[in-house]
């Protein structure tokens, strides 16, 4: 994975709910793919998500950060709307299974 351009800020995950309410994930290469299987870059216990549910991607041309469902069972949703592919937004929620997200911008 590539490493992005720092001075445009870096998007972060931050757990709403659950027993990992609190804990954050940082954003750090081009693509980072959400799931259940531990080769995943953000591996949820959580029966509702699917072995590789979900990928975040970092788009340089637009210096933006994009979700794409992977064709999972039970789907990805933003802000409540189920979504195939999305731009992300400082505030967005972002459920996955049971799992709440907030996608925050930390800027460099």
């Amino acid at each position: 994975m590539a490493e992005l351009d720092q001075s445009t800020g870096m998007g972060r995950l931050e757990i709403l709910n659950g027993g990992f309410e609190g804990m954050t994930y940082d954003l750090a290469g081009e693509e980072v793919v959400i799931g259940r299987n531990p080769t995943t870059d953000i591996t949820l216990l959580d029966e509702g998500i699917s072995r590789e549910h979900a990928v975040i991607l970092y788009d340089a041309d637009a210096l933006a950060y994009v979700i794409e469902d992977l064709q999972s069972t039970n789907g990805t949703k933003v802000n409540g709307k189920r979504i195939r592919s999305a731009p992300l937004n400082e505030g967005d929620e972002i459920q996955i299974g049971q799992t709440l997200f907030r996608f925050v911008l930390i800027k460099a």
